[in-house]
Order: C-alpha cells, then sequence, then structure tokens
C-alpha cells in the first residue's frame, strides 16, 4: 500500500496536470446564465470536469495518469466530507428539528424508479433497465447488483453504464440542474441542500457550490445539511435498495414488460387482420 502511494504521488505530470486544470478554471470564475425565472451557475468545479474529460483525448493524458487520479479522486473527498462534518458541529440544532425529513428522504430517491423505469421499457431495453434504474448506481449499488446479478449479467451491465455515466456525466448534470431549480422553484435552499445527498461525495461538491453561491448568507447552513443528507444516504441507501428499491425494479418491470407485450402482439394481430381481410 505504501509503495502503491508513493507511486502515485512521484506521477508529476498528472500533479502538473491538475495544478494548471485548478489555475485555469479558478481564473476563469463563476457565471451566472439567466434562464426565465431562474438561473445556471457555472462554476470551476464543471469547468475542470469538462477539461479534465477532454485532456483525456489528447497525448498530454495516458491510462497511467487516469488510473493513477481515481484513488487521489477518494482522497480528496475524503478531506471534503471531513470538511462537512465539522461544519455539521454547529446547524445540529437545525439538523435534530429537520430530523424526520431526513430520515425520509431515501423514499424520495425511489423516484428515479417511477420516471426512469417506464422510460427505459417504453424505449425497448430489457433486464438492463433493473440495474439502470433502482438507484443512481453508485459504489453500494454496483455491489448489490454484483452480488445479486452477477457483473456480467443484463442487470449488471445496466448498473455499470449507469455507474460510468454518473461518474463521467453526473457532476455535470446535477451541478447544472440544482442551482437553476433553487432559484426557479419556491422550495427553501435546504430542501436541495438535503437533496444533494445521493451517496455520491462528487455530486454531493458539484450540486451544493451552485447552492451556496446563489445563497451565500445560508453556506455554512446548507453545507451541513448536504453533509448529513450524503451520510446519510451512503448508510441508508444501500438497505432501501436492498428491502425496498430492487424489488420494487422488478416488480414493476415485470409489469411493463408484460404489457407492452401484449400491446406489441395486439398491435401484430390488428396487422394481419387486416392483411387478410
Amino acid at each position: 500500500m505504501g509503495e502503491q502511494a508513493l507511486k502515485l504521488w512521484k506521477d508529476w505530470r498528472l500533479h502538473v496536470i491538475v495544478l494548471a486544470i485548478v489555475a485555469v478554471t479558478e481564473s476563469i470564475g463563476t457565471f451566472a446564465i439567466p434562464l426565465g425565472p431562474g438561473t445556471i451557475l457555472l462554476l470551476p468545479m464543471l469547468y475542470a470536469v469538462v477539461i479534465g474529460l477532454a485532456l483525456y483525448f489528447t497525448p498530454l493524458v495516458n491510462d497511467k495518469q487516469s488510473i493513477n487520479a481515481e484513488p487521489l479522486v477518494f482522497l480528496s473527498v475524503s478531506v471534503l466530507i471531513a470538511k462537512f462534518g465539522v461544519q455539521a458541529g454547529p446547524a445540529l440544532p437545525q439538523i435534530i428539528e429537520a430530523g424526520p425529513a431526513l430520515l425520509l428522504q431515501e423514499f424520495g430517491n425511489l423516484g428515479t424508479i417511477f420516471l426512469a423505469l417506464p422510460l427505459a421499457v417504453f424505449l425497448g431495453l430489457k433486464r438492463e433497465s433493473i440495474g439502470m434504474t433502482h438507484s443512481i448506481g453508485r459504489e453500494a449499488n454496483l455491489a448489490l447488483i454484483t452480488d445479486k446479478y452477477g457483473l456480467s449479467s443484463p442487470e449488471g451491465r445496466g448498473v455499470m453504464a449507469m455507474y460510468i455515466f454518473g461518474t463521467v456525466f453526473g457532476s455535470i448534470f446535477i451541478g447544472l440542474i440544482s442551482g437553476f431549480l433553487a432559484t426557479v422553484t419556491p422550495l427553501h435552499p435546504i430542501s436541495f441542500a438535503m437533496a444533494t445527498g445521493v451517496g455520491s461525495g462528487s455530486m454531493a461538491a458539484a450540486s451544493l457550490g451552485p447552492l451556496v453561491a446563489a445563497f451565500p448568507e445560508m453556506s455554512e447552513t446548507l453545507t451541513a445539511f448536504s453533509g448529513v443528507s450524503n451520510l446519510i444516504s451512503s448508510v441508508t441507501g444501500l438497505y432501501m435498495s436492498i428491502f425496498v428499491g430492487l424489488p420494487l425494479t422488478v416488480k414493476m418491470y415485470e409489469i411493463l414488460s408484460k404489457n407492452k407485450e401484449k400491446k406489441e402482439k395486439a398491435a401484430k394481430g390488428g396487422v394481419n387482420y387486416v392483411k387478410k381481410s
């Protein structure tokens, strides 16, 4: 483990590239784009994700830098989580007051099943849709599907697809949408801070940034609620998926796929009837 860590720190090209990306994105700063009654906030972290992704397709970054960067991301996120924990202390009375809402937020995460699964079945996806829609597919859910179905199964391919997509585009999407929704809807900013807790440190950070920029006077409170929310999602999210999310997704998939098959058979029967007549 020590040799691996030393190898990572000796990758001077990776550190120079990261330093250059940080310098460029911080010099660009924050941009606010008015969109109707709301605002889309473009933050340095968003630029950094896009630039880092683009550099992968250049000679500056090769597979070595890409592999070495992964554990360093987890290291930086752990520092961020520690900051969340420290800032959660002063806001403990407010967090305790919002206790039921925080504890019940995992039921809100089940909304992805009702939105995404019917669309996936409509688009023609088979059992891959179970792995794709039962959750946003982070580490815990990836392990759950792998243990239950195997990574080479249709469900395993589905959850892996969402894991990769979330890693590449999740921070970009949630960073853009959180600031816009917080400024266009009448919901309290704290509710959006709680919604950032999806069980992913990088996504939580990306979605928290626009909220803090939009409501700087509430920065400490928003950070505290975001950190506690993400911690709860990380701890309870797996159990919610095991006992509620995954069984519900499987049952809904069976119902939706049967209904689709009946409609397709009825449509084919109607076509055959017209031809015979």
